[in-house]
């Protein structure tokens, strides 16, 4: 076996000097390293703004859609959507694990793992696309996949369905950082609370915002404000589409008195939401910006342009911890389970 870099730079094609992720293409290969784990791909969750993305390109067409997702991981040797810049993830069964590591990684052959890095970064091959879940952002299919010795994972639970996990563990970063950053009392408003992500967040910062803090749910669609209200997690439910920032400014201070959210959760999967989440805070308030679709040069330089001083977060998908915390979240609410049940399983 070769010798490969921890952080898989051996396998970057172009540019030279980058990282996989920041790599235009990467040797797809599936000879392993020594350091590197080789797994056998059964499905792929695509990142909710990229799989918005290729959908729209598709005009909806599925056979369009396997062949752009085909496209994209031919032409990169990993899928990493072009346009939004951003992945996914994948589940599978390890079926080779490099010599360096043997004695060190905690894995075995045939175990089940979610790969918590993205596809962005992830050396993969696709040799069947077997079923697409149109409204669940996740691909089945046959193909190989390379972790590389860095590469964060978790194992499958055994008392959560596979897709059901997949989904979870696809957005683990965003209740988990709502947890970070939620304190008693706050005001937080969710864009996209009807979302994926943003129904994990809405039920995290309830809890941590406690009895005597406000949570905002905000989404376009009425079907999604409807099961907001239904969940009853929310206080308050918008339909405001956020990329009239202006509304949804006038929504937001309709509902806390003009005081404005202590905390914003951005976990929309469409662009220009930027302004709309940053006139929702208050003044030295945070916002967390999850959206893979978020512009981070029209997020700063738009709270300078209208005078707001806010932190503004990068939605970083790790926080330590994280995989196990999102799980935590379905076997403690029973209501939240069967959501996911509803729609993944």
């Amino acid at each position: 076996m070769k010798i490969g870099s921890p952080y898989g730079t051996h396998r970057v094609i172009e540019p030279l000097g980058v990282l996989p992720q920041g790599a235009w293409k990467i040797d797809n290969t599936m000879e392993i390293a020594d350091n590197e784990i080789l797994i056998d791909v059964t499905a792929l969750n695509i990142d909710a703004a990229s799989f918005t993305q290729i959908k729209q390109e598709a005009n909806g067409d599925e056979a369009r859609v396997a062949d752009i997702v085909r496209g994209i991981v031919a032409q990169r040797g990993k899928h990493h959507n072009p346009v939004t810049g951003s992945g996914g993830m994948l589940i599978g069964t390890v079926l080779e694990i490099g010599s360096a590591l043997a004695n060190t990684c905690p894995l075995k052959v045939g175990d089940k793992i979610a790969t918590l890095v993205s596809l962005s970064l992830t050396p993969l091959r696709i040799d069947e696309i077997t079923k697409i879940h149109m409204h669940k952002d996740q691909i089945e299919i046959k193909g190989r996949a390379i972790l590389f010795e860095t590469g964060l994972y978790a194992k499958l639970p055994t008392d959560i369905d596979e897709k059901m996990a997949l989904a979870i563990l696809d957005v683990a970063g965003a209740p988990a950082q709502t947890a970070r950053l939620v304190q008693p009392g706050d005001t937080v408003v969710v864009i996209g609370g009807g979302g994926k992500s943003g129904t994990l967040c809405i039920y995290e910062a309830k809890k941590r915002a406690g009895v005597t803090g406000c949570v905002i749910g905000v989404s376009p669609f009425e079907k999604d404000c409807q099961r907001m209200k239904s969940l009853g997690w929310a206080d308050h439910t918008l339909q405001v589409d956020a990329t009239h920032a202006l509304e949804l400014m006038d929504a937001v201070a309709g509902v806390t008195q003009g005081k404005m959210a202590d905390v914003v959760i951005n976990c929309v999967n469409i662009q220009n939401t930027e302004m709309g989440s940053i006139l929702a805070t208050r003044e030295h308030g945070k916002i967390y910006f999850f959206s893979m679709a978020t512009s981070f040069t029209a997020a700063a330089l738009g709270a300078e342009g209208v005078g707001k001083d806010v932190e503004m977060i990068v939605g970083n998908g790790y926080a330590t911890g994280h995989a196990e915390h999102a799980l935590a979240l379905l076997r403690e609410s029973p209501q939240l389970r069967q959501l996911f049940e509803d729609l993944y399983v």
